[in-house]
């Protein structure tokens, strides 16, 4: 902790070695938080929770950079209640705790945020999460610098979205890279409580445009077909868009539903979820499941029926092991993340929480109402009370899809204007 701390001085009077050090602490940082997988740091807390030994003392922390008065001498006090059960996590924690302070007062002087000295910080750490950060799969917490300095400014949020699509639409960057790429901007987008609709809006058009140029390059083409390998990027791109739509349809549709609609519907989903590259295919279930179940309840495209056509073609793939066979199904073949998932480092998360977009659980009201269509002249604030609390997991399908064989293959009976068999093959 001292040790990081005076590093990060160091920085002040020595500005010239800033991006080194930084890039030396993320290294670092990145090491202990691909050491700690979430569920590690989970089952430890559950463990101390239930454990009836809590002789845990009260320690202090310290960090006191540039003497900012808000924070009180900028004293980081934990109590035992603070303290992460897994040490590596209480270490990542402490540390994040000190990045997150050393990025405040960096950006704030006097109490009044410094643009200049913002801008400049910002570009060495793009630069830090470009060569450490975007190869690393699977980080869970050290990303969130970027999250937290973004949260300053909105033309830092967007400086943050616009160099992510110009790594996502670049054919001369890695796949790997660019599938990476879409999944922090679907993220991001999904999250971020300080980015305003209409940054999300801007950000649908220019991904939902290049997924319809992909598909026109490829509906031709001899690899007009489902493969991630081939098509792995637009994939990505496909998730971020099912990802943004399933926390943010709420907002875009607020105020003026017609309008929201008209919106929705100028975006054309049906094309991209009927189209041979089939998408809902490699996409993670939970995110297509929700995906489905709010664009059948507003009309703008039917899934259910290409989703049991898919699910009826999944080949189970069997490993023979000590145990016996075991028989799994690929549920993640683009093996895809969503890097800004619940933060769970306790005392660090008190800085991003008040930014960040909560995922609640759909209680079983929220489920029939999400399944019954919007009739026409429907006010907007009726049937719609759905996005405010917890993530929907990566893993675990969201039990959301009605599961009987007639629903998935008929329209829904109020469906508008829809012919009973929704499935129409986009023509050759």
């Amino acid at each position: 902790e001292c040790y990081v701390h005076n590093l990060l001085r160091v920085t002040v009077y020595l500005p010239t070695l800033r991006l080194q050090i930084l890039e030396l602490i993320v290294e670092k940082l990145l090491k202990l938080d691909v050491s700690t997988p979430q569920q590690d740091i989970e089952d430890a807390e559950e463990t101390a929770n239930n454990s009836d030994s809590e002789e845990k003392s009260t320690e202090e922390g310290l960090f006191d950079m540039e003497e900012d008065e808000e924070r009180k001498g900028d004293k980081v006090t934990s109590s035992s209640s603070d303290r992460m059960a897994h040490p590596l996590a209480e270490r990542l924690d402490i540390l994040m705790t000190i990045l997150f302070s050393y990025i405040k007062d960096v950006c704030h002087v006097g109490g009044k945020l410094d643009i200049n000295n913002t801008k400049d910080l910002y570009r060495d750490l793009v630069s830090v999460f470009d060569k450490l950060i975007l190869p690393t799969h699977a980080s869970c917490h050290v990303q969130y610098f970027m999250f937290y300095i973004c949260s300053f400014k909105l033309g830092l949020a967007e400086a943050f979205l616009d160099h992510l699509w110009k790594k996502l639409h670049d054919p001369n960057n890695p796949s790997v890279i660019r599938q990476t790429a879409g999944s922090y901007i679907g993220s991001f987008l999904a999250r971020a409580k300080f980015i305003p609709v209409v940054t999300v809006k801007a950000c649908l058009d220019l991904l939902v445009n290049w997924m319809h140029k992909y598909i026109d390059n490829q509906d031709t083409g001899a690899n007009a077909y489902c493969d991630v390998a081939l098509h792995g990027p637009f994939y990505s791109t496909c998730q971020a868009v099912f990802y943004t739509l399933i926390f943010r349809h709420k907002q875009l549709l607020d105020g003026n539903l017609r309008k929201g609609l008209s919106y929705l519907q100028s975006l054309n989903f049906e094309r991209v979820v009927m189209c041979q590259l089939n998408p809902l295919k490699i996409c993670i279930p939970s995110v297509v499941n929700l995906f489905a179940a709010i664009t059948r309840k507003y009309q703008l495209v039917f899934c259910y029926t290409i989703i049991e056509r898919n699910n009826r073609q999944f080949i189970p793939v069997v490993r023979s092991g000590t145990g016996g066979d075991l028989v799994q199904t690929c549920t993640n073949p683009l093996d895809s993340f969503f890097p800004f998932d619940p933060y769970v480092l306790k005392r660090s998360k008190k800085t991003i929480d008040p930014l960040y977009q909560f995922w609640e659980e759909l209680s079983a009201e929220d489920l029939e109402n999400l399944k019954k269509p919007i009739k026409k002249g429907t006010s907007e604030d009726e049937d719609d009370d759905f996005l405010e609390g917890e993530t929907p997991q990566n893993d675990g399908v969201v039990g959301i899809a009605p599961n009987s064989y007639d629903s998935n293959t008929r329209s829904p009976v109020s469906s508008i204007g829809s012919p009973p068999d929704c499935y129409v093959p986009y023509p050759q």
